[in-house]
């Protein structure tokens, strides 16, 4: 991917918020509001949460295609002759393994191991990353970078003003793009990019996402956003595409058993904690911050297993919220993480961290606390929902 693919603009860093307190709004915020848009404060972004009925907006992306604007995620460029051995060094994963063109799920942690935030990274070119933080991390990522930088030959660089995010998901979602752009959407593998020209605006075409289902993510200017939009609403018209908040992101995750940080990541919990261990690399080159306290996890992680992460369904129709406590034989042995409706399912779902006792699919017994009483729930493996391929 070359580095001419989004001609940039010099951005300097920028707080969560303005200045004078007032909500960030993404370069859609106008085009949202024509839609009737719900909109909520998101990380310090005013934010689309539904247009209509959050449950039509999940069905329509699990069954035909979605359409979501997620420009407030915070985009971080690295460049320069040592960017790769400053994020080999910055996060937990080996970065400098990575292809141009291809893309890796990552996290950076504290010199104690704990998540500052779950990462994807794109390498854009031989000597160019992009880093893609959660909006409400981004600030977090940013000034961690920064300062772990020091000593690298490498530039960090905060492009959060530089890109607004669009991202069209479903199994509809191949088609639709199909019609707008030469690109090669059939050689583009899951978790990778190329730059390309979606209804004539220069884009960075990525296939992942946040939902369970196939689709892709489409990096550009501020400036070509609701021209995007457009294009693509109307492509998606006889083949069902709607408008998709926040709510119905959040239910896709859930089902898709796919972690969000604050709810099943935080700095109190390293990788190994969260069952994510994988993405940690011992095995890579060089020192990285958190390489030791780490290592310790891993042990503990192996002599005695911490709470695991699960999927609970509900047998009734109560419905489990972050915080809950986890029941079984009158003791609490875990807590809810995030909870909702699922729309798939028709019941209510839920991930939780379980004691490793109870954390086996079908485990006898185990409720959650909703106001006192204590409701069944069956324990299942993450995530409850998978995609035919």
């Amino acid at each position: 991917m070359g580095r001419n693919a989004l001609a940039r603009p010099c951005p300097g860093r920028r707080p969560t918020v303005s200045s004078t307190g007032e909500l960030r709004h993404t370069a859609l915020d106008a085009l949202h509001r024509s839609l009737g848009a719900t909109m909520t404060d998101f990380a310090g972004w005013d934010m689309p949460l539904r247009y209509g009925s959050e449950r039509d907006e999940h069905i329509a992306v699990r069954t035909k295609a979605g359409l979501f604007d997620l420009s407030h995620m915070g985009e971080i460029t690295v460049t320069g002759p040592q960017a790769a051995a400053l994020l080999d060094f910055a996060l937990v994963g080996n970065i400098g393994g990575v292809k141009p063109g291809r893309a890796r799920y990552t996290m950076i942690c504290r010199a104690d191991g704990g998540i500052l935030d779950d990462l994807i990274v794109y390498r854009l070119g031989e000597t160019e990353y992009m880093v893609v933080a959660n909006a409400s991390n981004a600030q977090v990522v940013l000034d961690a970078l920064t300062e772990r930088a020091a000593g690298f030959d490498a530039e960090v660089r905060d492009d959060r003003d530089a890109y607004a995010l669009l991202a069209v998901q479903g199994p509809e979602s191949p088609g639709i793009l199909k019609s707008l752009t030469d690109a090669d959407l059939d050689g583009l593998k899951y978790y990778a990019g190329l730059p390309g020209t979606v209804a004539g605006v220069p884009a960075l075409i990525a296939r992942t996402g946040y939902t369970g289902e196939d689709g892709f993510e489409l990096f550009v200017k501020p400036g070509h956003a609701v021209e995007l939009w457009q294009a693509l609403t109307k492509a998606g018209e006889g083949v069902g595409l709607v408008p998709c908040g926040l709510s119905c992101r959040d239910t896709l995750r859930l089902e898709a058993g796919m972690p969000l940080y604050g709810h099943e990541l935080s700095t109190s919990l390293t990788p190994f904690d969260a069952g994510l261990g994988r993405v940690v690399k011992f095995e890579k080159e060089g020192d990285f911050v958190g390489r030791e306290a780490l290592r310790e996890a891993a042990a503990r992680a192996e002599q005695n297993p911490p709470r695991v992460l699960v999927g609970l369904v509900a047998e009734g129709r109560r419905v489990p919220r972050a915080g809950y406590a986890v029941v079984a034989g009158g003791e609490v042995i875990g807590e809810v993480t995030s909870g909702a409706p699922s729309p798939t399912l028709g019941k209510p779902i839920a991930m939780a961290y379980v004691d490793a006792a109870h954390a086996a699919p079908g485990s006898a017994g185990v409720g959650v606390d909703i106001r006192g009483s204590h409701e069944p729930y069956e324990v299942v493996a993450l995530p409850f929902y998978k995609r035919q391929k």
